[in-house]
């Protein structure tokens, strides 16, 4: 098939890109390459795929409107997988303008791309954040999720309100994945694992928020991949029994769906951070300070829907993936 893919010099777009340039598709890639972190590890992904034969490196911005436009129209692509977006809670409460420019206003124009050129599917990235203040464990895609404790959740919540619309008026088949702290080589650098290797290494003290009694569903890059590439190659399909009397939230009488894509096995942060340091052969001095504002104490996934519906069967413990990590990063960095 013919994929765009939006965020290729991401973390996670990088990733999907690669597989399926492996299996045979072709990838139009969009990524702007801004500066929210190191832009020399977003152009070291980029250089493992950008001579592939079948991949397309396209320098735009999906918030500018009649790039996209142009984009779409020059490259018809069959389906969509929009990774593009200002990610980070924190982030968010300093630069909320970066939150609405790509992740509101660029996820429009995707829509619209998507809309006007007959694409036969949009995947589309959300996030576990959406959950906000909902308590009930594990988080399921059935639950409400109108309580949004950042800007950042905000913005995810407000991408599948508007893929609905566009699944609802136009027929267009639209699949919104909520991952769950996507972890692994190739990774963000202002996620905790990429900073808590930096600084034990170092020497340096590190931060451990809500003094340490967080849970994460630490998911790993390969198990997340292979959940976008399934979901991607099932169109989403209306729900037959959906009934605006009783509606359900992760599905529609348009076809539209939502999924959790997460490993389902939450990971005390104390656990993981000793995970970490025997990997580095060094112990972590820590600060613990409290829970951060925008932030949740646990994130755990009800994955069953996604298992039920494209045999999603993620299978790569921290133990093993944070080993991973670890050879990466003292490989790329020659620590």
């Amino acid at each position: 098939m013919k994929i765009l893919i939006t965020g290729t010099a991401g973390f996670i777009g990088n990733a999907l890109a690669q597989r399926l340039l492996e299996r045979g598709d072709e990838v139009i890639g969009i990524d702007n390459l801004n500066d929210y972190y190191d832009v020399s590890l977003k152009e070291a992904r980029l250089a493992r795929i950008r001579d592939h034969e079948r991949f397309t490196d396209v320098r735009e911005d999906i918030a500018d409107r009649e790039a996209m436009e142009r984009v779409f129209r020059e490259h018809r692509p069959q389906r969509v997988v929009n990774l593009a977006a200002q990610a980070g809670v924190r982030y968010s409460l300093e630069n909320p303008a970066a939150y609405i420019d790509t992740n509101l206003v660029g996820f429009g124009n995707i829509l619209e791309g998507c809309r006007h050129n007959g694409v036969e599917h949009l995947v589309y990235a959300s996030s576990s954040s959406v959950y906000g203040a909902n308590e009930e464990m594990p988080f399921s895609v059935h639950h409400n999720v109108d309580h949004p404790l950042s800007l950042y959740a905000a913005s995810k919540k407000a991408n599948e309100l508007m893929a609905h619309t566009y699944s609802h008026l136009y027929q267009l088949p639209t699949t919104g994945l909520r991952f769950f702290t996507v972890y692994g080589p190739w990774g963000r650098p202002d996620m905790a694992l990429f900073m808590f290797t930096r600084k034990i290494l170092a020497g340096e003290p590190i931060d451990v928020f809500n003094y340490g009694n967080h849970r994460r569903d630490f998911t790993y890059i390969d198990d997340i991949v292979e959940g976008v590439i399934r979901t991607l190659d099932h169109p989403a399909q209306a729900n037959a029994d959906w009934s605006g009397a009783q509606p359900d939230s992760a599905t529609s009488a348009a076809p539209y769906r939502l999924y959790n894509i997460g490993a389902h096995r939450p990971v005390e942060l104390m656990h993981y951070i000793e995970v970490l340091e025997e990997n580095l052969g060094k112990k972590a001095e820590k600060n613990l300070l409290p829970l951060q504002p925008g932030d949740v104490p646990d994130t755990y996934a009800d994955v069953e829907d996604l298992k039920a519906d494209v045999g999603y069967e993620p299978s790569t413990p921290v133990e093993e993936g944070v080993a991973r990590f670890v050879r990466w990063y003292r490989d790329y960095y020659g620590v």
